[in-house]
């Protein structure tokens, strides 16, 4: 029976943090014990009402990861990392983290050697790590005077999510290191701010493109808008007396530029926007790894999948490498929206796995000259997943040379072996979309996307204030003791390390969707 089987909070939830806002209306919302209630200002063009995070650990991993100068762990992660409570940063600092990170680098990373696959756009040097002409830190799509962060570490894992409820949106992101947790840490320190970076970007590009195309100044730009319902009709109108009234071109060029929002152009370009900051995150991490490997040739072999969800008025964005996954939990077409109909899980998000055969057949045709591409059901023998971030060994013959003995490649004939193209995706939110699991693969290790589902269906449904990625966790938790011939107890007594023979890091958050009450809590389970 579900939740029969619970674990103590008090002995193994070591960590939790989250808020509760209040529910509009005059409505207020349960606060679960250990959770601080907070004022509610989500506003109405926000798409999902709670957030609820989970991460279970099983590998040993050190607290703290001396790359980058010790700038990463001692200075960055501090300003993220909040293990008992979200709590509101300012957006706009006098020193944004990539430039705290490029000031103290600037001894040995001071011109990085890159080349993006995507182009740059203009102005924006590609090697470095700010713009040459950088946006306003008030400026682009994503701005706000504050946010919401909360995240923390599980073993290899690093979880995050960020929200701004004055805007409305939500950044989430599992990064599931393997090897170590210096790729994952890296990616918590800077991907993040590699995405605002990149939006504001695109965001100034659209600008550009609307007062070229009038030969006006709109000063409120494109993206100052409110969503209203789930076909988003409702855009501000330009201010009065910047263009000429009777000019109809004009006008249809500036309200043309405000629905950009709900456009393919403007989805694409975030898509796009996405993929350039992982990109960069990639450059930068490996050319740290070549600048340090002399006195830690271990990081060669570090890496991680990488999973992000965006999501934006009623756009849900995804991002991933590796073999994390977003799942969907949707409802059939004319199911009763109370819960009482069919719900079924869609996959947003593709495995990038050995086990996946069109993944098998891409690495299979990207190498023909090379007979041992997959050896044991792995990429040169060495790893399950096809795409990840660093793993620099499989991708650089001077990397893979920093290892000695069996810990070298043999016969790398043809790399880069792990791609870091991802697999983008944008989701449309409609009324029949009830949540998403966001997940890393120790999950599905355990339980099938629909599974996993029905599990979170089913405790939303009975509780409508609980925390159902706590609840998911201990469901697994469950599975993994009965499989081990274990009591949960006695799993949990395991060690982390040796732990990780029963089960992997495992981080959930689920999202839940709609417009009926907001609420947002997190918990982290170390």
């Amino acid at each position: 029976m579900l939740g029969e089987n619970t674990v103590n909070p008090e002995g193994e939830f070591k960590i939790s943090f989250g808020y509760e806002c209040n529910a509009h209306n005059g409505c207020s919302c349960m606060v679960p014990s250990g959770f601080e209630s907070l004022p509610g200002k989500i506003p109405k063009n926000s798409s999902f009402s709670r957030l609820s995070g989970a991460a279970l650990s099983a590998n040993a991993t050190l607290a703290n990861t001396n790359i980058c100068n010790g700038v990463i762990g001692a200075e960055i992660l501090p300003t993220w990392d909040s293990p008992n409570s979200f709590r509101r940063i300012p957006s706009s600092p006098t020193l944004s983290r990539l430039d705290v990170l490029s000031s103290s680098l600037q001894s040995t990373m001071s011109n990085l050697s890159c080349s993006p696959p995507t182009p740059s756009p203009p102005e924006y040097d590609s090697c470095s790590f700010r713009s040459m002409s950088a946006p306003s830190r008030n400026e682009g799509f994503l701005n706000a005077m504050e946010v919401q962060v909360a995240g923390g570490a599980a073993g290899e894992d690093r979880v995050q999510a960020v929200c701004s409820e004055e805007n409305g949106w939500l950044f989430c992101a599992i990064y599931d290191g393997f090897n170590g947790r210096d790729a994952a840490d890296f990616l918590a320190g800077t991907l993040y701010e590699n995405i605002i970076h990149q939006t504001r970007l695109l965001d100034c590009d659209l600008k550009q493109d609307v007062t070229g195309a009038s030969n006006v100044f709109y000063p409120h730009g494109p993206f100052q808008h409110a969503f209203k319902g789930a076909n988003n009709s409702h855009v501000e109108k330009p201010p009065t007396g910047t263009f000429d009234k009777n000019n109809s071109s004009i006008k249809k060029s500036i309200n043309n530029a405000l629905v950009h929002d709900s456009s393919d152009s403007f989805r694409q370009g975030m898509l796009d926007s996405l993929q350039r900051a992982l990109s960069q995150a990639e450059n930068d991490f490996l050319y740290m790894v070549e600048q340090e490997m002399e006195d830690r040739p271990d990081l060669v072999s570090v890496g991680s999948c990488v999973l992000v969800g965006l999501l934006h008025g009623m756009d849900l964005y995804t991002l991933n490498l590796g073999d994390s996954r977003a799942v969907l939990a949707t409802y059939d077409e004319g199911s009763n929206m109370k819960g009482f109909g069919r719900i079924k899980p869609i996959q947003l998000t593709d495995s990038h796995t050995v086990d996946n055969e069109l993944e098998r057949s891409r690495v299979l045709s990207d190498h023909p000259d090379d007979p041992a591409v997959i050896a044991g059901g792995k990429v040169k023998g060495k790893l399950k997943v096809t795409r990840a971030l660093g793993v620099g060994y499989l991708k650089k013959k001077n990397l893979n040379d920093a290892l000695m003995g069996i810990l070298r490649v043999r016969n790398l004939i043809s790399p880069p072996y792990i791609s870091t193209e991802p697999s983008l995706n944008v989701h449309r939110i409609s009324k029949s979309d009830h949540f998403v699991i966001v997940g890393s693969d120790g999950l599905f290790d355990f339980f099938t996307n629909d599974e996993a589902v029905k599990l979170v269906h089913s405790y939303i449904m009975s509780n409508p204030n609980g925390d159902p990625a706590k609840f998911l966790l201990e469901q697994l938790v469950g599975r993994a003791a009965d499989c081990a011939g274990f009591s949960m107890e006695e799993l949990m007594n395991i060690p982390a390390g040796r732990r990780r023979k029963y089960h992997d890091d495992v981080t959930v958050i689920v999202i839940i969707l709609g417009i009926n009450q907001r609420t947002s809590k997190a918990s982290t389970w170390a």
